[in-house]
Parts: C-alpha cells; sequence; structure tokens
C-alpha cells in the first residue's frame, strides 16, 4: 500500500519563499505521476501542480511562474518550491499519486498524504 508523507510546511510572509517535501513509499514511484493539491478552510480541494514521472509538468493558473514542481526518483520523493507567496496561498498542501487519469481531477489520484499547512502572513 503506497504511503505519502508530506514536510516543510509552516509560515511565511507575503513575498517570501517556502518548499515542501512529499516522500513516497510502497509503490514502484517512477511510474506514477506525482501531484500537488491545496485546501483553504471552507473551499474545495484544488489542484496546483503534478509531474509525470518523465518530468513533464503541469500547473495551475494561480501558482504559474511562481510554484514548481520536481522529483527525484533516486529518493522517491516529490518537492513543490513557492516563491512570491500570497496570502491567498494559505492552505492545507496535499501531495498525491496516479497512474492515469487527467491530472487536475483528484478523483484520478490512488495515494494521498496528510498534507502540511502553509500559512502566509505578516
Amino acid at each position: 500500500q503506497g504511503q505519502l508523507v508530506e514536510s516543510g510546511g509552516g509560515l511565511v510572509q507575503p513575498g517570501g519563499s517556502l518548499r515542501v517535501s512529499c516522500a513516497a513509499s510502497g509503490f514502484i514511484f517512477r511510474y506514477y505521476t506525482m501531484g500537488w493539491f491545496r485546501q483553504a478552510p471552507g473551499k474545495e480541494r484544488e489542484f496546483v501542480a503534478a509531474i509525470s514521472g518523465s518530468g513533464v509538468t503541469a500547473y495551475a493558473d494561480s501558482v504559474k511562474g511562481r510554484f514548481t514542481i520536481s522529483r527525484d526518483n533516486g529518493k522517491n520523493t516529490v518537492y513543490l518550491q513557492m516563491n512570491s507567496l500570497k496570502p491567498d496561498d494559505t492552505a492545507v498542501y496535499y501531495c498525491a499519486a496516479k497512474v492515469r487519469g487527467d491530472d487536475e481531477n483528484y478523483v484520478a489520484y490512488n495515494y494521498w498524504g496528510q498534507g502540511t499547512q502553509v500559512t502566509v502572513s505578516s
């Protein structure tokens, strides 16, 4: 059974940067597309970014140019580098893994982490 563990969340000032990580185990990491989603209080879970096993990336319009997703298949880890953070980026960030399906559709993902809180505030 696949497991995902996020780390690296925290409190950051507007305009600042943060990198969150997600360590995977229990499945063949390089075969899976990895995604990041986020959920703010009172809002639906929304797609942030995804990266295929071969490194093809996709981003939500709201984070394009500010966030970068990457992966290290040797370490079974996916990263989300977040720059120029805004208060609207405040949310619990989840990583997820899938074999097939639409990157932006959370139903397509087979495994989920427990989430890590990112708070952007002065």
